[in-house]
């Protein structure tokens, strides 16, 4: 992650509220199903699922929470055929967009996400028309104050963990790695009694870019009005929300 933008990003997801909260619960449990039910209920033998958990984790969801979405996912035969579909497109001024979902319909959230992006100024556009403007990395965030080690410590740790890259700011430590390394690093980490404000492979921009007043207030509409959607997991966008 370049620019400053990503530590916006992390202070906003730390001050979520309650209702918001569930909201995310209630798709991190979607993510839970799907990861059981490509891999099984044990996370020790289906390194998705052991991903997933940390993502929950990260994002303070209750261990009473996971393991019951756990055990759902388990035991129901008759749940419904979620798959993964990504989709690309513009917000206001060009802005490039990568919204991950989770249906079991894809008319209905191809047309739900399409319904967003026109109304506030953007449009839905052809795979592939701005992945080349992100990097998927691992991402594991840690917050300097709970961290028990200090910076250059930490950074030696991580990258003996395996880790391809390390930043800071006032309040928080980045530490970055392939995808095929994340869950390596992150393991590591956590041997090392580390606990994360945020552990997932993400979509990262390369660059970053500047609305006007205008413009910023249609993406910020955009990004409040897709994560209302049950079946949309994560938005990734080259926006600076601080500028």
């Amino acid at each position: 992650m370049s620019g400053h933008s990503k530590w916006n990003n992390i202070k906003n997801k730390k001050e979520k509220s309650d209702a918001q909260r569930g909201k995310i619960f209630t798709k991190l449990g979607r993510e839970i199903l799907v990861a059981v039910k490509e891999g099984g209920p044990d996370p020790s033998s289906n390194s998705k699922l052991k991903d997933v958990i940390a993502k929950c984790k990260a994002n303070n969801m209750p261990n009473d929470n996971i393991e019951r979405s756990i055990k759902k996912a388990a035991g129901d035969g008759n749940l419904a055929n979620y798959e993964d579909v990504v989709y690309e497109g513009y917000g206001p001024n060009g802005v490039a967009i990568i919204i991950e979902a989770m249906t079991d319909n894809r008319n209905r959230t191809a047309s739900d996400v399409r319904h967003i992006l026109d109304k506030f100024g953007g449009n839905l556009g052809a795979t592939g028309c701005v992945g080349w403007m992100f990097d998927k990395k691992g991402v594991i965030v840690i917050e300097r104050a709970s961290c028990k080690m200090d910076e250059e410590e930490l950074m030696m740790e991580a990258l003996e963990g395996g880790a391809d890259n390390f930043e800071s700011d006032d309040e928080f430590y980045e530490i970055t790695s392939t995808p095929e390394d994340f869950s390596n690093v992150r393991e590591y980490l956590e041997g090392k009694g580390l606990e994360f404000v945020e552990a997932e492979v993400k979509m990262v921009p390369q660059n970053y870019m500047s609305l006007t007043e205008d413009a910023a207030r249609k993406m910020g509409l955009i990004i409040e009005k897709l994560e209302e959607l049950d079946d949309v997991q994560d938005i990734y966008h080259n926006w600076d929300e601080e500028e």
